[in-house]
């Protein structure tokens, strides 16, 4: 009794109040109460919970979070607007710049009371991206965001979501008949190459000996325009380069794939020789940078990245680094104009075919002014 009464002034005193609850407690006696229903805002359990509990806790007024293996699915709480459930199909939650877009589009769902978002985890894995959209078909979603990283398996997601009438919205990656949101790919990377080629020209008189291109052939032609914005920008700095000194390594996407493929080339032509890096993201960047720190000759590189995420944000403040900067994507902000689009979408409105976000690169001098306190990892 001492401990519920402790927990009830913590409900009294709590501007949110969010329970986790076992689903298997739901029903048993022998508990003493300390909180109504319709006193929680919000009730995260198991998918054990039956249906008809669900319903009946949303009709106090309560949201509901259910959490699986895979998925996640929030419901709101009941009022009189139609509800839609909206399926979010993330690239990988490992990847800071996948869990900032996952953040930002349930942090704006949280102020809407008509939409229920199911989150998935693609896993940067063609399989289980096929797994998840048919796990989304089965929960007979409105409308999918889809983000996953593989153009020809994103084709095949795409059938299977149009051949169930649901509408897609895809992100940074293209799918055929959906709604596109994201990178405006060509102009990110010529941003980013026309930086680096300054840099270049600047510190080391424009004298290096190679071009690394970390790239991601996967990702399919569109995202390949920021690669080749990235050389063009840098070839009208530095001017055109021969086919020797320009160097291609498929970065998988991921900073440990990048490391080992970077760490490999400059232990080849050795670690006296110099490598301007442009990366199809972050990622890749952060993976050029360790690999020549691992190899003592991180002040014969120079590195500019794609998206503008947390980690090499963080690495922007550092004052030897030797990451130029990155055209930022500002993740944190998908989540909201993903959310506008698809209720244009989900009403019946008419949309463009491709939304494209607004960039700006960052670096040490202006980093502080786009985000002044670096955010968790």
């Amino acid at each position: 009794i001492q401990e519920a009464e402790i927990k009830r002034q913590i409900i009294n005193a709590a501007d949110s109040k969010i329970a986790l609850i076992d689903s298997s407690k739901v029903g048993k006696g022998g508990l003493t109460p300390f909180a109504r229903l319709n006193e929680i805002d919000h009730v995260v359990t198991d998918t054990e919970m039956q249906p008809d509990t669900v319903e009946a806790i949303r009709k106090t007024g309560t949201q509901v979070t259910i959490c699986g293996e895979e998925t996640v699915a929030t419901y709101p709480s009941y009022d009189t607007n139609e509800v839609y459930r909206i399926g979010f199909a993330n690239m990988s939650e490992e990847m800071p710049f996948g869990r900032d877009v996952r953040r930002g589009l349930e942090a704006a769902v949280q102020g809407t009371s008509n939409i229920e978002l199911i989150v998935a985890d693609n896993q940067l894995d063609p399989d289980t991206a096929l797994r998840v959209a048919d796990q989304l078909i089965e929960q007979q979603v409105d409308l999918v965001i889809e983000y996953q990283i593989d153009e020809q398996v994103g084709n095949l997601i795409a059938s299977k979501f149009y051949a169930a009438g649901i509408p897609v919205i895809s992100v940074d990656i293209p799918m055929v008949g959906a709604t596109f949101f994201g990178v405006d790919n060509y102009t990110a990377g010529m941003m980013a190459g026309t930086v680096l080629g300054e840099r270049v020209r600047d510190e080391w008189g424009g004298d290096f000996d190679f071009l690394t291109i970390l790239e991601h052939p996967r990702a399919g032609n569109l995202p390949a325009m920021r690669i080749q914005g990235q050389l063009e920008g840098f070839q009208r700095i530095i001017g055109a380069l021969p086919t020797e000194r320009v160097i291609r390594l498929d970065c998988g996407n991921t900073t440990h794939v990048s490391t080992r493929e970077m760490h490999t080339l400059i232990e080849r032509f050795g670690t006296d020789k110099r490598f301007a890096v442009i990366s199809f993201n972050d990622d890749a960047a952060i993976g050029a940078l360790q690999a020549a720190q691992q190899l003592a000759c991180d002040d014969h590189v120079l590195i500019v990245g794609q998206g503008g995420d947390r980690r090499l944000r963080i690495e922007l403040r550092n004052p030897n680094t030797r990451i130029v900067g990155s055209t930022a994507f500002h993740p944190e902000s998908y989540g909201g104009k993903l959310l506008e689009l698809a209720q244009k979408i989900l009403a019946g409105d008419s949309v463009p075919p491709a939304v494209y976000i607004e960039h700006v690169f960052i670096d040490r001098q202006n980093v502080e002014q786009y985000h002044a306190v670096p955010p968790p990892l």
